[in-house]
């Protein structure tokens, strides 16, 4: 395990304890943002922790962040420059509801693409790491995704509340909507999920699940013709989604993705 791994996989942790610490939903005071997602005043503070954490580790990394800094600054075009993408809360309504999928994303990215990654959901014991040519692991224990099987006839998709809003599915699976990006894909990774769909992710829901379920033998790229990776420099990725699919095979991927539509007049 290499030293970043092992300081992102620490932090993760710690940031992941502090929001349990906060953790009342008869406290938990709920904005809504521009986008329509929620924030509450943990989001901002766990943010906080995680960048002046990487500022004191890593000085010469950039950082790309929900709450802070939603921008990559130009002088990160360098060749071998790194940035940090990252999620200090994803399920922000989950944890505001007191319901317990919500995660900590902490994604390294290097030369645009994603090399690193920690997801760590402390109240359901998970915590997903993956590196570049590594594996996928689920607390330390190497997880691939789950080729189709007769024997397992209930594979469920996963998916968002937007998904049915946006789009028509006849997707035959299943359906589990579990109010995290990261966590959707989690499942496909873990062998859980068969097919698993965001219709509204940035960024920071994705970086570490297209790593974690490339390393994981699954699928995943956007439903659209805009693509994630790279980053690029001077782009407010608040204002950006990527509407995502993953997939145990690219023949899933595929059939799913023809069995997912827009509607009329939604997009």
């Amino acid at each position: 395990m290499t030293s970043t791994l092992q300081f992102s996989i620490n932090l993760a942790r710690q940031v992941g304890q502090f929001l349990i610490e906060q953790y009342d939903k008869t406290m938990l005071e709920t904005n809504i943002k521009n986008d329509h997602s929620a924030v509450t005043a943990a989001d901002i503070s766990a943010d906080h922790l995680i960048t002046n954490s990487i500022h004191e580790n890593y000085p010469n990394d950039g950082i790309l962040s929900e709450e802070l800094q939603p921008v990559v600054s130009g002088e990160f075009e360098e060749k071998n420059k790194a940035v940090w993408v990252i999620d200090p809360l994803d399920g922000t309504t989950n944890y505001s509801l007191g319901l317990k999928v919500w995660g900590v994303l902490i994604t390294r990215v290097v030369n645009g693409q994603p090399e690193m990654s920690v997801l760590n959901f402390p109240m359901l014991g998970e915590l997903y790491h993956t590196q570049l040519d590594v594996g996928a692991f689920l607390n330390d224990k190497q997880i691939f995704v789950e080729q189709p099987n007769p024997k397992r006839p209930f594979s469920f998709f996963a998916c968002c509340s937007r998904t049915f809003r946006n789009y028509d599915v006849t997707v035959p699976y299943k359906t589990r909507i579990l109010g995290s990006a990261a966590y959707t894909f989690c499942t496909v990774a873990r062998g859980t999920a068969i097919l698993g769909f965001e219709a509204a992710p940035k960024i920071w829901d994705i970086a570490g699940a297209w790593l974690l379920i490339s390393e994981a033998g699954g699928t995943i790229y956007s439903f659209e013709d805009r693509q994630p990776f790279p980053l690029n420099t001077d782009v407010n990725y608040s204002q950006v989604s990527f509407p995502t699919i993953a997939a145990a095979t690219k023949k899933i991927a595929y059939t799913g993705k023809n069995q997912i539509h827009p509607k009329k007049g939604e997009l």
